[in-house]
């Protein structure tokens, strides 16, 4: 297998702190390799050597020669006042529409990623930070590639978004190095794993589900002192075990030895023992809309919808970006009014909402200061902690609580403000994105706290395993004015909205055939449309000699399953090109009469 980049012995400091230290490794053609590590341990750092970046400070990086490479980190620029045209399409020669339109690889990124409905000649400046990096992810993905480096690609994407990624990198022969803390994602998609810690690069077979697994029977082999580490690696490997088919049907899992790691970690939590315990905090009445309307300019989210929340009820909130979500967490917490209806609140209600936006706090004061500002101490669930351990639980141990607040990142703000929110001992939890820029370890410590959290919660998060992990309903707004219950949760949720834009698609494709059927052709979109046909059939001519090697291929190949699962998908992508490209040559067969 062909080594496309090699690290030799590279280091990488940054003022006196390592975040690479003497590491060695190489991506080889088509490993799909996930990486994790804490924020601020070098992810990006690896990335950005990785791809020629930045230069290391001792070592060496090598590439194979004439290596097609497209890299989108969180640092990415787009070429200044340009459209998402100028960015995406026309640096790789696609000067007029039709000749995107008919490449499937490029109308799949440029619907799934949304281009087209921002509008392919808005300029990129008007956009925001998440638009910008969807379009720089665009003009990554119509690219023929060797090798793909994304830094938190799905950061911006919605759950239906994170979904079409999945598959469409999943269909690509290109190799892929990621970091991401969608765990849902990098099982998905990773087939390796590198962790990175204190300035060394772990490597590890599979994705996330086998990284789990490795670390925890790892820790308990060396018998290390790190006891939280390992009981929290345990916990998640029992989560894997007993939630969604998709996991636990992994024949990857050395099953012996993983049911002996788990034998004794109890449930991730007892949905009776706590709703119970909800409703004797809580009473009868928590949160609930009446007859409620609300609306954003001319759209309507809600239209009389009533919605009841009760104590201890754990519900996960999905939609596309745009959909109101945010929105309507703000008319539950009680921060905007609706425009019809009434919201009724609980009178033994004590609310924290986590919104996406930062809180600004005094500057001066120290990490562990802004913690106890709120409370010393805390029971939440079955855990008492006072306010360092609950620092210590969103990755500020002894020495970081000491911090001006002032010095911290966005994504230590952001874990900062969420213990201050958990600080209070709210009854009632609303989290908008609470995933956001916290890493792996941090979100197992948060998962870990709310599965034994005794109230009610409602959570917005683009995360898929943490709406499944420890919500126990989905709701969805599909921007018919209604909130649906989905009894299948996210998979019902993805097939619906599958079959929405498949309806939607073959209205607008009837409208535009009922449109020309009237119209006469000039002499000029005759030529042209003569021109194309022609076109088209040469290349349904050069398909089917495709098409018909993929089949002698597949029966050479018969004895070998992984170059059969590897003819397939190309056979299918093919199958999906030529299906396009025969729609086309009827329409424009019937234009011409």
């Amino acid at each position: 297998m062909v080594n496309l980049v090699n690290l030799e012995s590279v280091s990488k400091s940054y003022g006196v702190r390592p975040l690479l230290d003497g590491v060695s490794l190489g991506v080889s053609a088509g490993e799909r390799i996930g990486v994790v590590g804490l924020n601020g341990g070098g992810k990006t750092t690896l990335l950005e050597v990785l791809a020629g970046i930045a230069e290391p400070d001792s070592g060496r990086v090598s590439q194979f020669r004439d290596l097609r490479m497209a890299v989108v980190t969180q640092r990415t620029e787009l070429p200044a006042n340009s459209t998402v045209r100028n960015a995406v399409l026309d640096p790789h020669g696609f000067s007029a529409e039709h000749e995107w339109a008919a490449d499937p690889r490029v109308r799949s990124v440029l619907t799934g990623l949304g281009m087209t409905r921002l509008g392919l000649d808005t300029p990129v400046t008007d956009f925001s930070g998440g638009e910008r990096r969807r379009v720089a992810l665009a003009a990554a993905l119509v690219r023929d590639l060797d090798l793909l480096v994304l830094d938190e690609p799905t950061n911006h994407l919605d759950v239906e978004g994170v979904h079409w990624l999945a598959d469409h990198l999943l269909e690509r022969k290109c190799a892929l190095v990621i970091v991401t803390h969608d765990r849902w994602f990098l099982d998905t998609v990773c087939n390796r794993t590198w962790e990175v810690v204190q300035g060394r690069v772990e490597q590890y077979e599979g994705g996330y589900a086998d990284w789990i697994f490795a670390r925890a029977e790892r820790a308990r082999i060396t018998q290390q002192a790190e006891e939280k580490r390992q009981n929290l690696a345990r916990k998640e490997l029992a989560w894997l075990q007993r939630g969604a088919k998709a996991r636990t049907s992994k024949p990857r899992y050395r099953m012996e030895a993983a049911e002996a790691l788990i034998a004794d970690v109890p449930e991730p939590r007892d949905t009776v023992e706590l709703v119970a315990f909800a409703k004797r905090r809580l009473g009868k009445t928590v949160l609930e809309l009446e007859d409620v309307d609300l609306r954003i300019a001319d759209r309507a989210l809600l239209d009389a919808v009533t919605w009841r929340i009760g104590p201890g009820d754990r519900i996960g909130l999905v939609g596309v970006n745009g959909s109101g979500k945010t929105s309507l967490l703000k008319l539950l917490a009680g921060e905007r009014e609706p425009d019809a209806g009434k919201r009724v609140e609980g009178k033994t209600v004590r609310l924290a909402h986590l919104t996406q936006e930062l809180h600004d706090l005094p500057g001066q004061w120290r990490v562990l200061e802004a913690i106890e500002d709120v409370a010393e101490r805390v029971t939440l669930g079955k855990y008492e902690l006072s306010a360092s351990q609950l620092g210590e639980r969103f990755g500020f141990g002894k020495g970081r609580q000491w911090t001006p607040v002032e010095d911290l990142s966005g994504g230590e703000r952001r874990r900062l403000q969420l213990a201050r929110l958990l600080m209070a001992e709210p009854n009632v939890l609303i989290l908008d994105e609470p995933t956001n820029d916290l890493d792996i370890d941090t979100l197992q410590q948060l998962e870990d706290l709310l599965d034994n959290w005794p109230g009610t919660l409602v959570v917005v998060s683009h995360d898929r395993y943490l709406v499944e992990r420890v919500c126990d309903s989905v709701h969805a707004l599909f921007g018919d004015g209604r909130l649906t219950h989905l009894t299948g949760g996210i998979d019902e949720y993805l097939e619906r909205r599958e079959s929405l834009l498949d309806a939607a698609e073959g209205s607008v494709g009837k409208q535009a055939t009922d449109a020309a059927k009237p119209r006469g052709l000039s002499g000029a979109e005759e030529h042209a449309a003569r021109k194309e046909l022609a076109r088209c059939e040469r290349q349904l001519d050069k398909l089917e000699e495709r098409e018909a090697g993929l089949h002698e291929k597949l029966a050479e190949a018969a004895t070998a399953p992984e170059r059969v699962a590897e003819l397939n998908v190309e056979l299918r992508a093919l199958k999906q090109e030529k299906d396009d490209i025969e729609t086309r040559w009827m329409e424009l067969a019937d234009q011409l009469g």
